[in-house]
């Protein structure tokens, strides 16, 4: 006999891609980590069903549980596109665009060198935008560093052509919830 089970309508999985290199220090975290944890709970409350995947890197990428992506120590270098491939291998083992809505946001000072900074910039845009409903960057500079970095430069020419990217800079507790709105206003319209 077959029993009949209800499926979910809106299912979502939200990955939380954080870099914790060594330039990414407490209060850089801290300020990351407040961020997704508004995100979880606007995911939560939009959807019955919502998975959460966290990734986080330094010169490589790690898929990990919450309470290492929260609360474990980790340093080194800093390879941006690491997370995002990782991201992506994670989508087409287990998230099929087709049945999932899949968001992302990824927390980062900008301390990307070299090559790396366009090729984060084209696997963004070239891989992970064709599956995400929604990708936020959130990038958390020095307190005292008003210059955007590489990365965030790299990052604006994908913004300028996807509608679904947006991007805000960060450096206080208090622009954590006004950034948070200013970048979901489109997706909660």
């Amino acid at each position: 006999h077959r029993v009949m089970a209800p499926q979910p309508l809106a299912r979502a999985v939200m990955f939380c891609l954080m870099d914790v290199s060594a330039s990414m220090d407490e209060h850089k975290k801290d300020l990351a980590k407040r961020f997704f944890t508004l995100l979880y709970l606007f995911l939560t409350r939009k959807y019955e069903e919502v998975e959460l995947v966290f990734i986080r890197h330094t010169d490589d990428a790690e898929e990990v549980d919450e309470q290492t992506f929260f609360y474990d120590t980790k340093s080194g270098g800093t390879i941006v596109c690491s997370a995002l491939e990782l991201m992506h291998e994670i989508v087409a083992a287990r998230y099929p665009a087709a049945e999932w809505n899949i968001y992302a946001a990824q927390a980062s000072d900008g301390d990307a060198f070299g090559a790396d900074v366009g090729k984060s910039g084209r696997f963004l845009r070239d891989m992970l935008l064709k599956v995400t409903r929604h990708f936020a960057y959130i990038e958390i500079p020095d307190r005292a560093d008003i210059r955007p970095s590489s990365l965030w430069m790299e990052y604006e020419q994908v913004a300028k052509r996807h509608n679904t990217f947006a991007m805000r800079r960060v450096s206080e507790r208090g622009e954590i919830y006004p950034v948070f709105r200013g970048l979901f206003s489109q997706e909660t319209a």
